[in-house]
């Protein structure tokens, strides 16, 4: 049996845990079942990004149209990214920066992987720990009459503390997302269900109903596209991790269903009760709701979970992302220690924290930033996996040398998935401006990121039938059996 090689990773530096590592993991390495899935998905979807999420989606629209929105927003989007990458990564045990190499050639997907396993993982670190910063903040002031700034160096300090356990805590590997994950999803549902109960305490339906939007646009219609946007977007930004947790599932249903009630139903919670608070409160800043609903000490108790929440999410979105550099970061990432490879990750994320405005007081941006190369990334991975390939991939070329790989492509890249890549975000910056947040004409009819997705996977079909297949490359001429891949074999074919 021919053994594997990889110019990516080298055996003996390889931890010893399997899922710490790029090569595919046997049914045995898996460690998480159906409900330890939803747990972690669940940790990860009701963070406080997502009461940010609703309080962002209440500048633009009432109570009624963001229940609305937030469903089919996250609808939509983790329908997508359910579908690519988490099934193919399911399927094969196969990391999904590695699994990208089939669509961008082994250099292509570095180029990718770099991209979204350390800009966007920093970014969404340090806004998570900014919000942690604003929380004990909030718990100070109540707690002994202080006058600490949101906007001071407090935050800071707070945030940067809060890099630094997820740090040590991530040097432990995938268990202690799980363990994490199944004490805080359980209290932060909790939580989610007391300040629904305190709004509506104070508030009937009818009156919730009536308040207005915060900042609406001119045009209800647009305003009411903009919040689908934001859904969409903000669904899309599980991307990069959703594919490595389901990596870890031992069967399918437990790969793709913890996605709609771990992410979608949690998420879809979180952010309309985020709303309703913002709206209620008219306040936008998800820490400052509790204390005056609740009061001092059970709004301290709330905020308490609301941190934990929110290091969960961190250490979620931190072991994809070491895992993918790990995977698919070139013989300098393959070496180096577990710790050291957090170091990466979270290093930015340490400096940012100290930038609380640039990046708290541009949520919608960023989500559009993401979005606008995540979008096409998922047309693209859906068009290839299963219209192209039919579901099926020869996973030990993925591990195999360029030159020798069915996915070498052009000396290790795909310019036809970079083509197609570039052609959604030309469509989603002509549609929505990432930099101004200014819609175009078409925009109330289409939204931003659903045209890019698509215009994303036509360009890949339509460039790979008429170049990269007709030259034989990318692999779409191999005989690939019904049962492919090395999820069934043995152990020892791994390192033989």
């Amino acid at each position: 049996m021919e053994s594997i090689r990889t110019d990516s990773i080298k055996a003996e530096k390889v931890p010893e845990d399997a899922t710490l590592n790029e090569l595919p993991l046997l049914p045995r390495e898996r460690i998480w079942g159906f409900w330890d899935h939803s747990a972690v998905n669940a940790g990860l979807a009701i963070a406080t990004w997502a009461f940010l999420q609703g309080a962002t989606v209440a500048y633009y629209v009432g109570a009624v149209e963001a229940i609305t929105s937030v469903v089919i927003g996250y609808g939509v989007a983790v329908l997508l990214v359910a579908l690519s990458p988490v099934l193919a990564s399911a399927k094969y045990g196969v990391e999904q920066f590695v699994m990208l190499r089939s669509i961008f050639g082994a250099h292509g997907a570095r180029i990718v992987l770099v991209g979204m396993s350390t800009i966007f993982a920093a970014a969404w670190t340090a806004i998570l720990s900014i919000m942690l910063g604003h929380g004990v903040v909030n718990i100070l002031n109540s707690a002994f009459g202080l006058e600490l700034s949101k906007t001071g160096m407090a935050v800071s300090i707070v945030a940067l503390i809060t890099v630094l356990a997820s740090w040590l805590a991530l040097t432990r590997g995938p268990i202690s997302v799980e363990r994490v994950s199944k004490v805080v999803a359980p209290a932060l549902l909790i939580v989610l269900v007391v300040l629904t109960v305190l709004i509506f305490t104070n508030l009937s339906w009818e009156e919730l109903t009536a308040i207005p939007p915060l900042d609406p646009e001119e045009n209800p219609h647009v305003s009411f596209m903009l919040a689908i946007e934001l859904g969409i977007a903000g669904g899309f930004a599980w991307w990069p991790n959703m594919g490595n947790l389901a990596r870890l599932t031992r069967n399918p249903r437990a790969a793709f269903w913890p996605n709609w009630i771990g992410i979608f139903f949690a998420s879809v919670f979180a952010a309309v009760v985020g709303a309703f608070a913002a709206l209620a409160l008219n306040l936008t800043e998800p820490t400052d709701w509790f204390i005056p609903l609740a009061g001092t000490a059970f709004g301290i108790v709330c905020l308490v979970v609301i941190a934990g929440a929110n290091i969960t999410a961190i250490l979620s979105q931190g072991y994809g992302s070491m895992v993918a550099l790990r995977s698919g970061g070139g013989k300098f990432f393959g070496r180096i220690s577990w710790p050291l490879m957090g170091v990466f990750i979270l290093g930015p994320a340490a400096i940012l924290v100290f930038f609380p405005d640039a990046l708290y007081n541009n949520y919608d941006r960023f989500l559009s930033w993401g979005a606008i190369f995540v979008a096409p990334l998922t047309g693209i991975g859906i068009a290839d996996y299963f219209l192209l390939r039919r579901a099926r991939v020869r996973v030990r070329e993925l591990y195999k040398p360029i030159g020798e790989s069915a996915f070498t492509y052009w000396h290790g890249y795909n310019p036809v998935a970079f083509i197609a890549l570039a052609a959604g975000a030309v469509v989603y910056t002509l549609l929505l401006h990432p930099i101004t947040y200014e819609p175009s004409a078409w925009f109330p009819y289409l939204t931003a990121s659903m045209p890019s997705c698509i215009v994303g996977a036509v360009v890949y079909i339509v460039l790979t039938k008429l170049f990269t297949q007709r030259m034989g490359l990318g692999g779409y001429r191999l005989d690939v059996p019904a049962s492919t891949g090395l999820v069934n074999l043995p152990q020892k074919h791994l390192t033989d």
